[in-house]
Order: structure tokens, then sequence, then C-alpha cells
């Protein structure tokens, strides 16, 4: 109860199954309320965090502190954060339902469709595959390799670093797992140049729309900004107004997608097979879930999805953090649990306070896995 008065938690139960006992129920809030308490601001402002719990069939919305400080708005199930790199699953879902539908292979080379790259080196062996699984070969972000570079990258910039790219003799394309912020854009052109279509209207047409998730987009529509909450930073101090699309990669789509905890809860309920009116979208977000590069032996690496585990539990989850957001999502598939959280503070560890909470519903004794959980800051 201190805990819940303290950062103005809010509850709401969305019966989507056979309802639980209300003991039950008070036992997933004070588990939610125990493991994010690490992450929140210990004097109430600077940020706030959204959690949707899926168990049992039905989602459960938990939410605490401020969306935005001066404005004393509190966050809510509909406060629209930005999704750092939990986006990318957007991103490799449509690859999978491509693929489901015969439109295309994990196998074709993204020269095929980004013709630009056809005057390149070792850009032309790289596949749709390697670029969604983090086994392109390609640096996280371009000034890695190119070092001279300063400020950010036009789509320009991009193809002539792409063209010029030649990969490490420790990280060949298919042979080893290396996280690519610019793998994962260069699929989104790739699928753009595949269908002829811009990547934010790929997503509606085929994720977002049929999904009814009306609080996800690319960047955020003027409707949408009311809701956005604002970024804050470790230290609590606001970073960007809301809404704002921030990054290394300047041309239009390049930016992060936003979403709700309720838009999430969604996606996440199709991910784990529970929306039976989606079958062909599901379909196509398992074969996005399956592994295809181990990089240990508790480690899988799906299209931008990650199998982890640890004790008894296998986890398959996707986590992002950006200087002012730090999200996650994932779930238990053999327990039918699942978790989001979104938090509008950088540099706090989502993943492994949705790890925490996955283990505590499955009342899993083991310890956590760290695997895959990447810097608390990416640079998107």
């Amino acid at each position: 109860m201190i805990v819940k008065n303290a950062f103005f938690v809010t509850l709401i139960w969305v019966v989507l199954g056979t309802a639980s006992a209300p003991a039950q129920e008070r036992d997933v809030e004070n588990i939610v309320a125990q493991k994010v308490q690490p992450i929140l601001p210990q004097n109430g402002k600077g940020g706030g965090v959204a959690v949707a719990v899926r168990m049992d069939g039905k989602t459960a919305f938990f939410n605490y502190g401020f969306a935005n400080d001066a404005r004393n708005q509190r966050v809510a199930a509909d406060s629209i954060f930005n999704l750092g790199s939990v986006g990318k699953l957007f991103a490799t879902t449509l690859l999978a339902q491509a693929v489901k539908q015969g439109q295309l292979s994990l196998d074709d080379s993204v020269a095929k469709y980004v013709t630009e790259l056809q005057r390149g080196g070792d850009i032309r062996r790289v596949t749709l595959g390697q670029l969604a699984s983090h086994t392109s070969g390609l640096p996280r972000v371009p000034q890695q390799y190119e070092k001279w570079h300063r400020g950010e990258y036009t789509w320009a910039d991009f193809v002539r670093f792409l063209n010029s790219w030649k990969a490490d003799p420790k990280h060949e394309p298919g042979r080893q797992y290396l996280y690519s912020n610019a793998a994962m854009l260069l699929l989104r052109v790739a699928l753009e140049r595949r269908f002829n279509t811009r990547f934010a209207v790929l997503m509606k047409e085929r994720i977002t729309g049929p999904l009814g998730m009306n609080s996800t987009a690319l960047p955020l529509p003027r409707d949408l900004l009311g809701r956005a909450v604002q970024g804050y930073g470790a230290n609590g101090r606001p970073i960007g107004p809301p809404g704002q699309e921030s990054g290394t990669f300047k041309w239009p789509g390049a930016g992060q997608i936003y979403s709700s905890a309720r838009d999430m809860a969604t996606f996440l309920a199709a991910n784990m097979g529970e929306l039976p009116d989606h079958r062909p979208m599901e379909n196509a977000m398992a074969l996005a879930q399956q592994g295809v590069f181990q990089v240990n032996p508790h480690f899988n690496q799906g299209l931008a999805w990650q199998d982890v585990s640890a004790g008894n539990l296998s986890i398959i989850d996707k986590n992002g953090g950006l200087p002012n957001t730090s999200t996650y999502i994932g779930f238990a598939p053999q327990q039918k649990l699942g978790v989001v959280i979104l938090c509008n503070r950088g540099n706090q560890h989502a993943t492994g306070i949705g790890r925490q909470i996955l283990h505590a519903l499955a009342q899993d004794q083991s310890e956590p896995s760290n695997e895959g959980a990447g810097p608390d800051v990416d640079t998107d």
C-alpha cells in the first residue's frame, strides 16, 4: 500500500478470458509494484512507468508516476511512449508476413531491393534475414565504422557508408551476432522498396490497423501528440519535447515508433497467439520469434526477438533504450505469461525488471538471464 500511494499507481483489469480470483489479482499487483520500484524516481517526479501484464487470457494495466511533471499528467494505459528498439519488432513482423505470403525470402540479398547497393562490395552479400537477426556484420551505427563522420546521417550518407563498408574478418555476414541499428533501418528501406510503400503505411495497413492499435505511429501525428509523454534523463531532467524524433538517421521514416501500453498489450497478445481472429498474422509472428542464430546455449536470436533461458523459464523478448526512454516487451510462451514495460526515463533497466516480473509470476526462483539485455541506452 505504501508503494501504491507514493507513486500514484492505477490498476485496470481488462477481461479477455475467464476471470481470476481477486487474491490472484492482488498478488500480480504486488509483484509489479515491488519490481518496478527501482526504476521509479525517488521523489515521485521526473518520469513514470506504464506496465501491462498478460495472464490467463486477460490483460492488467498498472500505471505509476508522471507522464509530464510540468502539466501534472500522470501515466495512463493510453499514454504514448517512444518505443526505442522495441519498435524493431514491427519491421521484422512485416518481413515475416511477406515471407509467409511468398512475397520475398529471408535469403534475398538486400541489394535486390535497395538497388543503390548493387554498386557496393560486401553489402551485396547481406541478406534480409541477416539484417533482421543481427547477423549481417554491420556495426551498431555507421559512426563506429566511419569514425571521421560528424553529425547525423542522411540517406545519401547512409548509402555511401553501406557501399564502402567492408566486413570485419571476425564479423562476416551470417557468421556471428552483432547488434545493429543500421541493419534494422536498412531492413525498413528494403521493405519499402519491395512494396513501393512507405514503412509507416505498411505498418498501419498490415499490423496496427488490423489489430486496432490506433495509438501506434511513425512519426506521431498531431492528434496523438497530446498523449505523448515527456521524456526524462536518468537524472529526471526533461529531454526534448514530447513526441520528438531523435537518433542517428535523418530521412522520412527513419525515426522511432511511438505507442501506448494498451496498444502494445494487444501486440503482445497477438504474439502470444491469443487473438484467434488474427491467425495469419500470428503465424507470421511465430516465424519472427523462431531462433535463427544460436548466440550461446542460453540465447537464440530470432528476427529481432530474442529467446533467452534461465532455470526452467524460457522468455521471448525485446528491449529498447534511449536517453529519454526505457522499454521492454516479453513473454514466457509455455506459461502463457507476458509483460510490457514503458518508462519515460532513460538509463532504466527495463529488461531486468521485465524478466523479474515474468519469473515471479511463473513462480520460478532462478535468477533471470542477462543475455541480450544490451546497453541501457541505445542509439537508434
